[in-house]
């Protein structure tokens, strides 16, 4: 280990590429998640657009993508300038401690003084020099023993994200934006998140996390002591002739945990989690009302459209996400989402855009697994 090397040098990203993504069905299924999908009309998929955010300040040898052994293939075809030893292979989903420490605790394997930062397959940001600034800084920050979280400006009062609460500033010279974490809150009601973005002390969680390895892990240690013994067991086998046959022993018996839960919010109960605030525009595209908003800016009257449908549309607004050829034709409906596939149509509103999820739901509790 090169004790000289800048907290940059030591920096390697990870890319959590999981989830099904079930409040965009049917456009994004178990077997082509929405980080597969181009869904900003970028004409690269979510996926390809955060290894391309983040190589700048990795390197693409220094980027490991974390998914689920259906989706290796995709994965490897969007990108091209993955190596091999750095595409881990979930044999099932279990949430993001196993997928964020797990890939961590590889990467300390290789180099014991790393810095990781974890970065969602499926966001949209935009202002890429900025994000690239902000990412340094927390970099920075880590390399004095903290975790450190990214949190967006809040540009309304939203109830769809959890919130963090900022304390002091840190006084870091490198990163002088950096402040301690007082806390980590629940998704609010839309009074508190009013009172929360009036107050200017709150920013909102998007779940981007930079810290070095060796704590991250020691935190989950503290407080998930089986998941870390568990997922050590899994690293010290990585790469070496009885990978398969741990990962078959120990992979499904892994306790599904949020890491906001195992290491976040323990963590900043003991002053360990500083944040550093994202002024670039982020979205998470939660549901199909977050695209047409990203696609429409947000003015009325417009239908956004993604795909290759022949449209004919008259005094329509909303979005059209297409995975046919078919004509389609919408008259004097307003704020309407549509989403054509070969097997099935999605026909909504903006308005009840999060209900698809409980659709998906009960589309599994009556065993039509073919179109999920």
């Amino acid at each position: 280990m090169n004790s000289q090397r800048t907290p940059t040098e030591r920096f390697h990203s990870i890319i959590p590429a999981g989830g099904i993504g079930s409040r965009l069905w049917p456009l994004s299924r178990a077997s082509a998640p929405k980080f597969l999908h181009d869904l900003t009309g970028s004409g690269q998929t979510l996926l390809q657009d955060t290894w391309d955010r983040l190589t700048p300040i990795a390197g693409e040898d220094r980027i490991l993508v974390v998914t689920g052994q259906a989706h290796a293939k995709a994965v490897n075809e969007q990108i091209e300038g993955l190596l091999p030893q750095n595409l881990v292979l979930e044999q099932s989903p279990k949430d993001s401690t196993a997928a964020i420490a797990l890939a961590a605790a590889i990467l300390m394997k290789r180099e014991p003084d790393v810095i990781i930062g974890s970065f969602a397959a499926d966001h949209v940001i935009n202002e890429s020099a900025i994000f690239l600034q902000t990412v340094k800084e927390a970099i920075e920050v880590a390399a004095t023993g903290k975790i450190v979280t990214i949190g967006i400006q809040p540009s309304e009062p939203s109830v769809a994200f959890g919130y963090i609460k900022m304390g002091d500033k840190l006084g870091i010279a490198q990163a002088p934006s950096a402040r301690a974490v007082d806390s980590f809150v629940e998704k609010p009601n839309i009074a508190k998140a009013r009172k929360f973005v009036e107050s200017g002390k709150y920013l909102w969680n998007a779940g981007m996390f930079v810290a070095p390895a060796a704590l991250l892990l020691d935190e989950l240690a503290k407080n998930e002591p089986a998941l870390h013994a568990d997922l050590m067991r899994i690293a010290d086998a990585w790469g070496t002739s009885s990978q398969a046959e741990v990962l078959e022993d120990v992979w499904p018996g892994l306790k599904k945990v949020a890491i906001d839960y195992s290491i976040a919010e323990p963590a900043a109960e003991a002053g360990l989690v500083a944040v550093v605030p994202g002024k670039f525009t982020w979205h998470d595209v939660g549901d199909f009302a977050a695209i047409a908003e990203l696609q429409s800016q947000g003015r009325r009257g417009n239908l956004a459209v993604l795909g290759n449908a022949k449209v004919l549309a008259d005094s329509s607004s909303g979005i059209l996400v297409s995975d046919t050829d078919r004509l389609i034709a919408l008259i004097g409906v307003e704020d309407i989402i549509v989403v054509d596939t070969p097997d099935a149509l999605l026909v909504t509103t903006k308005e009840h855009a999060q209900r698809v999820k409980s659709l998906v739901d009960a589309l599994k509790a009556t065993g039509h697994s073919e179109v999920l």
